[in-house]
């Protein structure tokens, strides 16, 4: 079942979900209902809760569970939703009180606004490719490679970019043999950030400045992940730049960089109370303050990063500008925060597209872009 020629494409908006940043996706799915254009698009909003139950839901109740707390939960409830079953039918699956099978309206293309695990690490994606049902951003394979924060630098290496020096300890060599992982961590040198690999918005991640330290962050991380990054400290600026893809294999776009300053003491790096509950421990610089030569430079490996991941869609490239004038990549974010406040977001608007366009944008390049093998 499809719509009518002349009627609006509908776009289902999906928040919430299994990861650690549940949360953080209330909040973007709020951002994103504000902005869109409703008078080109209808909009169905499913909200999922962290044991992966979807709901429908709309922008009234996610304002409400955004403003009471800043760890969110989606509540079970409501009418459930099931995803359609492929074979041309786009239609949305419900559940009436009488827990009887009812048709929604068909779905002409999804905007995943879930970060983490279980929305942007390609698992969703392989859901949405069997369902037939077309989506924004990256593919299953793009989207799980630019996940795992070790398989994304083997990429990056690949493609010629420079990346920080780092370890790979997985919950097997933790528990067979922890001396020796320790030994190898101990060659990078002190500070290290021990990572999830698979984990966003800074969650399970522990600044370690001493030997001492090291066990406990390694099992702070093991509670989001069985696999952890251990990175190299590196002195630098952390500046980010945003990409958008273009229609018929077109060279991807960027943003121009910005750059979020910790100015609060009690951060020694960027994490999660920094991004999303301080109101004063970081400010944002957008275009950041770099030579002419180094912003287009990044702008350039912006999009090399992009292309070693295979993206589609959207991404946002996370740098270190070092004091020698080396870029050093960190990491690419295929599904980033898409808040009013969000740097993907900041970063377009100083680049010339405002937030209702460029969501426009992207859902335009879902539209155009066929299923299958991605």
């Amino acid at each position: 079942m499809t719509h009518a020629v002349d009627s609006k494409p509908t776009v289902a908006l999906l928040c919430g979900g299994r990861s650690s940043e549940h949360s953080i996706s209330l909040i973007t799915a709020c951002g994103v209902l504000g902005a869109i254009d409703h008078e080109k698009y209808n909009v169905v909003t499913i909200g999922i809760t962290r044991d992966g139950k979807w709901y429908l839901t709309d922008e009234n109740q996610l304002k409400d569970l955004t403003t009471q707390e800043a760890l969110a939960t989606f509540p079970e409830g409501g009418q459930q939703v099931f995803l359609p079953l492929g074979a041309g039918d786009n239609r949305l699956r419900l559940v009436n009180e009488n827990d009887e099978l009812e048709y929604g309206e068909p779905i002409d293309v999804v905007f995943p606004l879930l970060h983490g695990p279980f929305g942007e690490d390609g698992t969703l994606q392989g859901l949405l490719e069997m369902a037939d049902l077309k989506y924004v951003g990256c593919g299953v394979t793009s989207s799980a490679v630019a996940m795992d924060k070790h398989f994304m630098k083997v990429a990056f290496e690949a493609a010629g970019l420079e990346v920080g020096p780092y370890e790979v300890i997985t919950m097997r060599q933790w528990a067979t043999d922890a001396q020796g992982a320790r030994e190898r961590i101990e060659k990078l040198g002190y500070p290290v950030f021990v990572k999830p690999a698979r984990a966003g918005s800074s969650f399970g991640i522990t600044k370690v400045d001493s030997a001492d330290q090291l066990d406990a962050a390694i099992e702070e991380a093991h509670r989001f992940d069985p696999k952890l990054v251990i990175e190299a400290g590196i002195v630098g600026r952390e500046i980010e730049c945003a990409v958008l893809d273009t229609a018929d294999n077109g060279r991807p776009r960027a943003s121009y960089p910005g750059e979020i300053v910790v100015q609060d003491v009690e951060h020694s790096f960027y994490d999660f109370e920094a991004k999303y509950v301080s109101k004063t421990s970081a400010t944002t610089q957008c275009p950041a303050d770099l030579p002419e030569s180094v912003t287009e430079k990044m702008r350039e490996l912006a999009v090399e990063a992009f292309l070693a991941v295979d993206g589609e869609g959207l991404s946002r490239a996370d740098f270190f500008y070092t004091e020698d004038g080396r870029l050093v990549i960190n990491e690419v974010n295929t599904l980033p925060g898409f808040t009013p406040i969000s740097m993907y977001k900041t970063m377009w608007e100083n680049s010339g597209i405002q937030y209702p366009d460029l969501i426009d944008e992207l859902i335009t390049l879902a539209l155009k872009r066929p299923l299958g093998l991605r």
